[in-house]
């Protein structure tokens, strides 16, 4: 389930800067969600948008540290990052979530929280099979799985709940970094939010 909040009527630049919202990158592990949502941190901030980047890396070791890797704690992490997404982005930040967030019914919370706030959500899958993610291995994770020194990876002995119906998909395998943040800008500004 996907929430969008519209944004101000077109106006002035300033409104379209102060306007927030929260766009989630879902995907794989290694699928590259954080190097585009860097890629896109750095041309919102270029055009003058208040930006933070919600790394589900960072947050599980500043935020979520304790957390294992069951269904139950992957969801309260989760909605932790959900939580904290959506009170910076009603206070007209520009929220980018690169986090696995491997259910469906985690993420609709999550947008549901969005919803019930009035503050925009877009979810956004970065679509990049798993064999090509296995192939990159940024940080080792498949690697580690196969060697039997890790369980529960998301996509392999874990399951990953591909969003239904996103906003955006994102191939990320076909198409350069810079390719894939032009088209996440594009529906941001579609939408009236860059």
């Amino acid at each position: 389930m996907t929430t969008t909040v519209d944004a101000p009527a077109a106006g002035t630049a300033a409104a379209v800067q102060g306007c927030g919202a929260t766009v989630w990158l879902t995907g794989l592990p290694s699928a590259g969600k954080t190097t585009i949502a860097t890629a896109l941190a750095e041309r919102l901030r270029a055009e003058g948008h208040r930006v933070e980047i919600l790394d589900g890396d960072e947050i599980r070791e500043f935020l979520s540290r304790g957390l294992s890797f069951t269904r139950q704690d992957r969801d309260t992490n989760i909605q932790r990052i959900g939580f904290v997404a959506e009170l910076l982005a009603s206070n007209g930040v520009k929220v980018l979530a690169p986090v696995i967030a491997p259910y469906a019914d985690s993420r609709a919370a999550v947008a549901s929280r969005h919803g019930q706030q009035g503050t925009a959500y877009l979810e956004v899958h970065v679509a990049t099979p798993v064999e090509v993610c296995s192939e990159r291995d940024v940080k080792g994770l498949y690697a580690k799985q196969a060697a039997g020194e890790i369980s529960g990876l998301t996509g392999v002995d874990d399951p990953y709940e591909a969003p239904a119906s996103p906003d955006l998909r994102i191939e990320a395998h076909t198409q350069t970094v810079d390719e894939s943040a032009a088209a996440l800008h594009a529906l941001l500004t579609e939408r009236g939010l860059a």
